[in-house]
């Protein structure tokens, strides 16, 4: 605009200079006379008058050009002075540093007063005005680039070092999970979960110095005076470039490492794993800590508040930020595999709990890019959990193996998928929110789980837990245990001994109760569930009793001993009740040492159980018939026969050889 008015100005001088010409001719015309009335001498004087004072301001102009030129020659040689040095200017110290801020300044404002002047450009003066600006404006360039360069080395070296292992946020990266597929199954595995990477939501965001705070004055005035110098784009460049570098380095630091998202899906899970465990670390420290510190800076050196600096904040963060987003986005296509679903509830709870940050960082319309893929990938997380936790239930449904399971024991898959459910409950209020807009209806199917024969006192329990109000979570997690349930029962068939068909549906059936009983699953399953299931463990327990013992102990009734037709006792029958006892003692004893009950009191109560039964039994018979045939018939004791039930349930094979009577 200053130009324009110049232009303007040189035009209308140039007019002026002609009428001044013209004017002077006619004073000279009318001084030549001798007679002249008062109103010419009149006129003549007043237009001396004018005369004298345009003469006048041009002088005035003359003189502040060449009062600029002096002072540019002086600023000239301040800026100069610098230049074949190689020494940065703000290491010379702060005296240094304030007399070249003040000639990059004066250089300004030279500048500036040069584009004031109006001088006719066909002059001498004018064409002088011309090659003064342009030596104005080169001085002005070069300390423009010189302080741009200073502006660059005060961030490096003044760099604060970042150490996030200060930060106090709770990481457990030693840790690590070894649940490969739904076949890794373990009570160990689920424990690391519980202690997963946490944060409090009320924590506060705090700042940390990225540079050393003596320098912001310093870097703050330099940005001043390039903004003012119209040298702004420069300094954007220069902030947005040093910073990117300074936030790439965080990133580093935090062990963040630049991936593609077929890079992420093609991970190992072991090496997956670690990797999300330090993305889930490095997102809280790096906005509510890093980011916040970088918008704090920006903010003090750019302005605040101002779209200039948030326009900066946004360009020198959004790569940063948007390589962490990446991973997030991987995750979020990759396969539903049970093992990530809790990393990946953690991914989510961790954006979730950070999306209130980043909106505050990356407000208006510079920020809304930003904000809308950190809204994106945070809802595909979601997506993800939620198809990864109902496709759970099909993946334990369809598990099924040809063999069964050794010893009768807890299967591994009982385990999990208790464990499982248990990890789940400190995701209760995530997954009841993503879950808000699914309910199949099986909220109570429970109620009709296998193996259930209702009584009428099951049917008014029935009733009254059908009015409870589950949460979406809790009816989702009682189906995936009727789903297991039913997984059970068809792994029990693979059996052939109808004795350990009971005992192993009795050992997973009591695992799930007592799981449920002392642990945060009480309140989701509640005391009916925990009821029913005990029952029908205890049930299990006596049809196992039953199907191992009932054969034996009918060995022990009275009758049938008689001799036929006769009221006498046959010795033979006797003889061969003794030896036929004896072999199916040993034959249990074979078998059922090889077999499993994992929980030791459920252990220590079958073995007192079966003790009760068959020793209480024995112990009658022999005591009743001892006297009618010889001891070598009878092989053993009944403290014997008690010693020998207590090596039941070892899962450890043992033979028993010929016993004989201690």
């Amino acid at each position: 605009m200053k130009m324009a008015n110049c232009s303007s100005g040189n035009s209308e001088l140039e007019g002026e200079e002609k009428l001044i010409a013209a004017a002077e001719q006619i004073a000279r015309v009318l001084g030549s006379k001798k007679k002249l009335t008062n109103e010419t001498r009149r006129i003549l004087a007043e237009l001396g008058s004018q005369l004298s004072s345009v003469t006048s301001h041009k002088e005035r102009e003359v003189e502040r050009f060449r009062e600029i030129e002096n002072s540019l020659d002086s600023v000239q040689e301040k800026i100069m002075s610098k230049e074949g040095d190689d020494s940065m200017i703000w290491d010379l110290g702060p005296d240094e540093s304030f007399e070249y801020m003040n000639a990059a300044n004066e250089a300004r404002k030279l500048v500036d007063r040069l584009q004031g002047i109006c001088l006719n450009e066909d002059d001498e003066d004018g064409g002088e005005k011309l090659e003064l600006e342009r030596r104005a404006h080169d001085v002005l360039q070069m300390a423009m680039d010189r302080l741009e360069e200073e502006f660059r080395y005060m961030f490096v070296q003044n760099r604060q070092p970042f150490e996030p292992e200060l930060v106090s946020f709770r990481s457990s990266e030693e840790e690590t999970m070894d649940e490969s597929s739904i076949i890794s199954y373990g009570d160990d595995l689920f424990e690391e979960s519980m202690n997963r990477d946490s944060m409090s939501r009320t924590s506060e965001e705090f700042i940390i110095d990225l540079v050393h705070p003596d320098v912001i004055p310093e870097l703050r005035c330099i940005a001043n005076l390039m903004f003012s110098s119209k040298y702004d784009l420069e300094c954007i460049q220069a902030y947005t470039s040093v910073r990117k570098d300074a936030l790439d380095e965080c990133l580093c630091i935090l062990e963040i490492e630049k991936q593609s998202i077929d890079d992420v899906l093609r991970l190992e899970w072991a090496n997956l794993n670690s990797k999300i465990r330090k993305w889930i670390r490095a997102m809280k420290i790096f906005v509510r800590v890093y980011l916040a510190s970088e918008k704090w800076l920006c903010d003090q050196i750019l302005g605040e508040p101002g779209a200039v600096g948030l326009a900066c904040f946004v360009d020198s963060s959004k790569a940063s930020l948007l390589q962490l987003l990446n991973f997030g986005e991987a995750m979020s296509v990759g396969p539903h595999q049970p093992e990530k679903l809790f990393r990946i509830l953690d991914m989510y709870e961790v954006m979730a709990d950070l999306l209130p940050d980043v909106e505050a960082l990356y407000m208006g319309d510079a920020g809304s890019a930003i904000t809308m893929e950190f809204h994106g990938v945070l809802n595909r997380l979601g997506d993800c959990v939620k198809r990864t936790f109902l496709d759970f239930k099909h993946v334990v449904a369809s598990n099924h193996s040809t063999n069964p399971f050794a010893g009768g024991g807890v299967h591994p898959l009982t385990r999990y998928v208790m464990n499982f459910i248990k990890t789940l409950t400190d995701y209760s209020q995530t997954l009841n929110f993503l879950l808000k807009n699914h309910d199949d209806g099986n909220h109570i199917a429970y109620l009709s789980s296998p193996d259930t024969s209702p009584s009428k006192q099951d049917e008014e329990d029935k009733s009254r837990a059908s009015t409870i109000g589950f949460s979406l979570m809790a009816r989702h997690c009682l189906s995936l245990a009727v789903v297991l349930e039913e997984n059970l029962v068809a792994r029990s068939k693979l059996y052939k001994e109808t004795a350990l068909q009971h005992l192993f549906l009795m050992n997973n059936i009591h695992y799930m109760a007592q799981k449920v009983k002392g642990c945060e699953l009480r309140p989701i399953f509640g005391d009916y569930w925990i009821r029913k299931h005990n029952g029908k463990f205890q049930q299990h327990a006596m049809d196992y009793e039953r199907a191992t013992w009932g054969s034996i102990l009918s060995l022990f009734k009275d009758e049938g001993i008689q001799n036929s037709g006769s009221s006498s006792l046959s010795k033979n029958i006797l003889k061969e009740r003794f030896k036929s006892f004896y072999l199916a003692f040993e034959e249990i004893y074979r078998t059922q040492t090889a077999w499993v009950i994992p929980d030791v009191e459920l252990r220590e109560d079958m073995r007192i159980s079966a003790s009760l039964k068959v020793i209480q039994a024995y112990r009658t018979f022999v005591g009743r018939y001892n006297d009618k045939i010889s001891d070598r018939f009878i092989r053993c004791s009944a403290d014997d026969l008690e010693n020998y039930i207590l090596d039941l349930f070892e899962g450890t094979p043992k033979i028993l050889h010929s016993p004989s009577r201690r």
